[in-house]
């Protein structure tokens, strides 16, 4: 049996799976595939609403907002988020390598004031006791830190409008998403395959600026006179989407963001649990700030000669994906919500014997 701990394109629920295999070959008993259906059928805009309205009941989203599904990813989002909101000045967190890229995106608009950094520390912790400017048009940070595995797992007070990219955290955890004036992120870790973003945007954010923004990077464009017609400006990433219906369908049918995040506690508390327990390996995250979504850790010193083995030793045992990201090194597992807690007690498992063999 394989153990899917890749950091995304992660796992998905079987259901969702299975359901699409069936969609590809006949969508809605058209006689017609999923890949090939014109995304105006009254089928294909019963899909759109139905997953726009599975996000609003799942995180509670109010009507102010708009809930989007586009294209380009997060990184897309870096300058998009800054097209639309940034007229003189904005503030960033900076706590890895994407929210690095995403301060970056937003230079090319103007100020940006960099309130923190965890940088000195290979941004193994959350930086604390940093102040947001109220001068700022918003405050923007990354939720989860994918590569470091840190987290930001509470929804803060914050003076001016808050952005956040969610893109590896988002239904992991309930969302008080009145807090925020945006929240983005690309589908490819707990609510779907790459291919498509979400955005969530309080509407009256938008149209301030006085710059031109090209059709496309408008999110004004992309919200339709009627709901039906949200996110269909363009032909939508259709087949990303439809996944991300049958995602969030699964997610609901087992209660929902607040069972999951029980579970997901329980995935981490378990792997973190071993490592602190095991001699042959040590965390790398800051305790206090600790992913639930990404476990990372390394070798304990006296056997840094060891990690080739137990990578070894662990692909042997079925794990997939637990190799370190390069800026870490390493091993990182990643607990998505479609990870079942067995596979992360066979990884639990694998790490004990292997403690066995080699301590």
């Amino acid at each position: 049996m394989k153990h899917n701990f890749n950091a995304g394109p992660c796992v998905l629920p079987k259901q969702a799976i299975e359901a699409t295999i069936e969609a590809i070959r006949d969508f809605d008993n058209t006689g017609i595939g999923l890949l090939e259906i014109s995304h105006r059928t009254p089928g294909w805009e019963r899909v759109m609403a139905e997953t726009e309205q599975l996000w609003r009941d799942l995180l509670n989203i109010p009507d102010e907002y708009a809930v989007l599904f586009l294209g380009g990813g997060a990184s897309t989002q870096f300058f998009t988020v800054a097209a639309n909101l940034l007229g003189k000045k904005a503030a960033y967190l900076e706590t890895g390598a994407w929210a690095k890229k995403a301060v970056k995106e937003a230079k090319l608009y103007g100020e940006v004031e960099v309130v923190a950094s965890s940088a000195d520390k290979n941004y193994s912790y959350i930086p604390k006791g940093y102040k947001i400017p109220t001068d700022a048009d918003y405050f923007h940070f990354t939720a989860n830190n994918t590569i470091y595995g840190t987290e930001i797992k509470t929804d803060m007070d914050c003076p001016i409008n808050l952005v956040a990219d969610m893109s590896s955290d988002i239904m992991s955890r309930p969302v008080d998403v009145k807090k925020y004036a945006l929240i983005y992120g690309g589908a490819q870790k707990n609510v779907g395959p790459a291919g498509v973003t979400f955005v969530i945007v309080r509407k009256d954010v938008l149209g301030k600026v006085e710059r031109a923004i090209p059709t496309m990077v408008d999110y004004r464009t992309h919200i339709g006179k009627e709901p039906k017609n949200n996110s269909m400006f363009n032909t939508p990433p259709v087949f990303a989407i439809f996944v991300m219906h049958e995602t969030l369908k699964w997610l609901k049918s087992i209660g929902g963001v607040a069972a999951m995040n029980k579970i997901n506690n329980q995935k981490a508390d378990l792997l973190y649990g071993e490592i602190e327990r095991n001699k042959m390996f040590v965390g790398t995250a800051a305790k206090e700030d600790r992913s639930i979504m990404n476990v990372c850790f390394v070798m304990a010193d006296q056997y840094k000669d060891k990690e080739a083995d137990f990578m070894e030793f662990a692909k042997k045992a079925g794990m997939v994906g637990i190799k370190g990201h390069r800026s870490v090194g390493g091993f990182r597992a990643s607990l998505y919500n479609a990870c079942p807690l067995e596979s992360v007690q066979a990884l639990v498992d694998c790490m004990r014997e292997f403690e066995k063999l080699n301590a």
